[in-house]
């Protein structure tokens, strides 16, 4: 599972941080991402309430090497991914943060979205 970054850090050798997630992307494939990608939420997860809370994800940072990121970091992240705005990260919230704190994986989505249309556009005529 890749690490998360505090959502204001930049993807850089300085800040510690190394995106993992298109690596994972490549040697995995889509659908073998997204399994890993909820591995990583079943290990954050609260099990009683089946979501993220900032205690779970605080209690658990550690399995996901993010055990020196500061509380406010954490509620950074949680505040950022929760879409629905009931203080906690369900599956789909936490997946769609995943992607966005990744910008080559972003990027290379973008390309992807665009080769299709692409191709789209040449049958089409």
């Amino acid at each position: 599972m890749a690490a998360i970054p505090p959502p204001s850090s930049e993807n850089s050798s300085s800040s510690g941080f190394h995106d993992f997630l298109p690596v994972m992307a490549n040697k995995l494939g889509g659908d073998g991402l997204i399994g890993e990608l909820c591995n990583g939420f079943n290990l954050l997860m609260d099990s009683e309430k089946g979501v993220i809370t900032f205690d779970s994800l605080k209690k658990n940072s550690a399995l996901l090497g993010l055990q020196d990121l500061t509380d406010d970091d954490l509620r950074s992240m949680m505040k950022e991914g929760d879409f629905d705005g009931d203080g906690a990260l369900n599956q789909m919230e936490f997946c769609v943060l995943m992607f966005r704190l990744s910008p080559d994986l972003m990027e290379a989505s973008r390309f992807l979205v665009e080769e299709a249309f692409e191709q789209e556009f040449k049958d089409f005529h």
